[in-house]
């Protein structure tokens, strides 16, 4: 009778562990469920300067900017919407940025570096 005993138990301690797993297993697929979150902005560039005593921000170009474009500036401390009113290379204006450009623009709002612009 002992015999029979012993492995009654060993059949509960087996589905214990069973039970533990498959609750584990519900909890990591709630956490690391992704959020959908849509893409309606298309980034076109970054700040690599900006000059405060005269509100001029330098912007890498990675895309394409044209005057009259909306642009969506966003950071950490920053996110404010601007329409490009002018913007300059060398001192020299131009109406279209290509990628690959360095480009100066009047900004509205103080920028920091590695803030994104985005086409709004």
């Amino acid at each position: 009778m002992p015999a029979k005993k012993k492995k009654a138990v060993k059949k509960k301690v087996v589905k214990k562990k069973a039970a533990k797993k498959t609750a584990v297993k519900k909890t990591v697929k709630k956490i690391v469920k992704p959020a959908a979150k849509p893409v309606t902005e298309i980034e076109v560039g970054m700040v690599t300067h900006y000059y405060d005593h005269i509100s001029v921000a330098v912007i890498k170009v990675s895309g394409k900017i044209k005057v009259g474009d909306m642009l969506h500036i966003k950071g950490t401390h920053t996110d404010f919407k601007q329409k490009v009113d002018s913007m300059q290379i060398e001192h020299e204006q131009i109406t279209e940025a290509k990628r690959g450009d360095d480009i100066g623009m009047k900004v509205k709002e103080p920028v920091r570096e590695h803030d994104v612009v985005y086409m709004a």
